[in-house]
């Protein structure tokens, strides 16, 4: 019984870094796919970026996927981002202007909008950036990604990469010599002992 249970599709074993076709996004980066289950971003699931300061490449690290989702016709939704975004330099990295949507909500109502993004399932991917987290708030996230089969991405600060965390998978970045430093936290599969430095093209702001 214990043998026909491991072959079963359904069931996942630690150590596998797998996920089903066509849940997964691929981020752009063939180095990056490799390691990612499923090879790229998972869909219906929450992705958190964690960074000690920002401008260090946290969006052109996502910008290829949204990219190729934006050319789909999909809609993409950024939650109180930091910053006025940039409409030239997310062009010039292939977004489509029209298929973005930018919502600066008052601070009581951000996680409640994110989570609508998510769950509403008419957008495929929510980029946030929230203030307050905590393991309640992050599993509603989780939850609505799964609902709506979004990919969620919320960017934290480094100092949250001991918490713990209901997200499918955990990025810690660093700037590194000629590029970025990305560290796997958590994955479907464990963790990467070694970050991966990637060299980006020009960081796309915020």
């Amino acid at each position: 019984m214990i043998e026909s249970l491991l072959h079963a599709s359904a069931v996942w074993r630690a150590g596998q870094c797998a996920q089903e076709a066509g849940a997964t996004l691929p981020t752009g980066f063939a180095a990056l796919d490799a390691l990612l289950p499923g090879g790229g971003w998972p869909r219906g699931a929450l992705t958190e970026v964690l960074l000690a300061r920002q401008g260090i490449g946290e969006l052109s690290l996502v910008m290829p996927a949204l990219a190729r989702l934006s050319s789909a016709d999909d809609w993409i939704v950024w939650v109180a981002p930091p910053y006025v975004p940039y409409p030239a330099a997310l062009a010039a990295a292939g977004l489509r202007l029209e298929r973005l949507v930018v919502a600066r909500p008052q601070a009581a109502d951000a996680w409640w909008a994110a989570e609508q993004a998510l769950r509403s399932g008419a957008s495929k991917a929510l980029l946030a950036w929230l203030r307050g987290a905590d393991e309640r708030r992050l599993r509603r996230l989780q939850l609505a990604a799964e609902g709506g089969a979004a990919w969620g991405v919320l960017y934290r600060h480094a100092r949250a990469a001991g918490e713990r965390s209901p997200a499918a998978l955990r990025l810690l970045l660093e700037p590194a010599a000629g590029g970025l430093a990305v560290h796997i936290l958590k994955r479907r599969g464990g963790p990467v002992s070694r970050p991966l430095v990637l060299a980006l093209p020009g960081v796309a702001g915020c």
